[in-house]
């Protein structure tokens, strides 16, 4: 049986849906809102909407967190503190010490944990709590920002897609959020400009 494949399922503002896979959970809480003008994509807006996207996320099995509004307010935090900070890291920029203060300290706390099931499956340990999945969330952006792939974090390369991904790829050479969205796009403008030169 093959494994399903990971990434989000995202809708652009034309309405079409298509796959993004960001390589990184922390990467994939970007996609739920952020800091500026980021903020008209707002999605966690209250305790459901946390377990939604804990649903979607590359987490596995999917955690069913307690959360609390507190909670819910603390992966904001988290998420505009991120995405400061991998914009920054993405530009050479100094990291702003704020932000990696306050991934720091989520990272600090305990962590959803793995365990085994009766079963054999793979289960979370415990009553897993918001806490823990914003801890689980933060130390996946320590691991990201310090590790082999850290020089691979980068923004879509379409002028009007500020989606960001590791790239993962072997030959390290992803330009697009997605192959079948902005990879797209940009092989129909392409083609669109030769056949003008042409005609």
């Amino acid at each position: 049986m093959d494994a399903e494949p990971l990434g989000l399922t995202l809708r652009s503002t034309t309405g079409v849906t298509y796959r993004f896979d960001p390589g990184a959970l922390c990467l994939e809480l970007l996609t739920t809102g952020g800091p500026g003008p980021y903020q008209r994509y707002e999605v966690l807006h209250q305790p459901a909407d946390v377990r939604a996207w804990a649903e979607r996320s590359r987490l596995t099995p999917t955690p069913e967190p307690a959360v609390s509004a507190v909670e819910v307010a603390a992966l904001r935090m988290l998420r505009d503190a991120l995405f400061r900070v991998v914009i920054a890291h993405t530009r050479g920029e100094p990291h702003p010490p704020g932000d990696l203060a306050v991934i720091n300290e989520a990272a600090a706390r305990p962590a959803l944990a793995p365990a085994i099931a009766p079963d054999g499956s793979r289960r979370w340990a415990g009553n897993p709590s918001g806490t823990a999945l914003v801890a689980t969330v933060a130390r996946d952006a320590v691991e990201l920002l310090t590790g082999a792939h850290a020089h691979r974090i980068r923004t879509c390369a379409a002028e009007d897609c500020h989606l960001i991904y590791v790239d993962t790829s072997r030959p390290g050479r992803r330009r697009w959020c997605s192959m079948e969205h902005c990879g797209n796009r940009h092989k129909v403008r392409a083609l669109r400009a030769r056949h003008s030169e042409e005609g």
